[in-house]
């Protein structure tokens, strides 16, 4: 990720003009954003279901496959868009590893051993760890305020992960689940830098098709090892529908929705639209899995949001 800080300046228009302009931004830009992160939240909290119906690497497998086929003509090269670089592939590797293969491992495996509330409340932290790995690997400078907020997400990390009397509905989180799902949370930090440099040079469509191919091919190999002893005529239909929806939900709508509005938006603008994430996440988890918000969760809940809105909301623009 490191060999993207040569090129930070490249997409000046998406860092140090994105502030100075961020009242330009479409307003479908900022509602791309918003639905993208809001059904990341949706499927982080449904996924409880399926991994308990599907092994996590076969669940995997069938996702990038199924998305795969719907993807298709989107892996076609725009008569507007350069070829790809040896650069270009290697970050779009990077994009897929981090962003589709190790994210969704730590997620399905953490959310087996999580409630969705806690994994909602993990995933808020996301916005804090996106600047401080701008300031490791893109070298931008982290404002005072983004430090505190920083501290306020992981404060409200730390508290969920010692909590062992707050156990919900939906089952008691593990320090290994807790550890797994900051491990997706990192994954999906990666995701958003890497992907403001690959906005800027390819489409959505193609960005989208690119990874999750890459994704597929990362995880066919374990996918394949778990089909071989699985009972495909014992999943109910409902729970194909639900893999369905996964599967076109995470890694076409979402990586389409995400791309399409950060090539308009600021990376620190981008990040606010973060807090959808957690909140849908626990909206799952409260409406659709049965689980209780605990007060010591409800006191994390709110620290890591504080964290988000703190850490990425955008200062005022300076004057030239």
């Amino acid at each position: 990720m490191s060999s993207t800080s040569p090129d930070s300046g490249s997409s000046g228009h998406t860092a140090d003009a994105g502030d100075h302009h961020a009242h330009h931004a479409p307003l479908w830009a900022y509602a791309s954003l918003a639905a993208s992160t809001s059904v990341i939240g949706s499927y982080v909290g449904l996924s409880k279901l399926l991994v308990l119906v599907f092994p996590v690497f076969l669940l995997a497998f069938l996702r990038f496959g199924m998305a795969a086929i719907f993807m298709l003509p989107w892996l076609k090269r725009g008569p507007t868009e350069p070829p790809l670089t040896g650069r270009t592939r290697v970050l779009l590797f990077l994009e897929s590893f981090f962003g589709n293969f190790l994210f969704s491992i730590c997620l399905l495996f953490g959310m087996k051993h999580s409630s969705a509330v806690v994994a909602g409340v993990i995933m808020a932290g996301i916005p804090a760890t996106v600047a401080l790995m701008s300031w490791l690997f893109l070298r931008e400078r982290i404002a005072p305020r983004t430090v505190a907020g920083i501290a306020l997400a992981v404060g409200g990390i730390a508290l969920v992960a010692v909590n062992k009397s707050g156990a919900s509905a939906g089952g008691e989180t593990s320090g290994w689940g807790a550890l797994l799902l900051v491990g997706a949370m990192c994954c999906e930090a990666s995701y958003v830098v890497i992907g403001k440099r690959l906005a800027a040079d390819l489409s959505p469509r193609r960005i989208s098709a690119l990874i999750n191919l890459w994704g597929l091919v990362l995880v066919t190999p374990l996918g394949l090892w778990q089909a071989m002893d699985f009972s495909f005529s014992a999943v109910a239909p409902k729970d194909w529908g639900l893999l369905l929806f996964y599967a076109i939900a995470a890694s076409t709508v979402t990586v389409w929705l995400w791309m399409r509005g950060l090539r308009h938006v600021s990376a620190a603008k981008a990040g606010v639209f973060m807090v959808f994430l957690p909140i849908s996440t626990a909206i799952i988890g409260l409406v659709f899995l049965g689980e209780r918000l605990s007060g010591v969760q409800a006191l994390a809940y709110a620290l890591a949001l504080a964290g988000v809105i703190l850490a990425t909301w955008p200062g005022q623009a300076r004057r030239a």
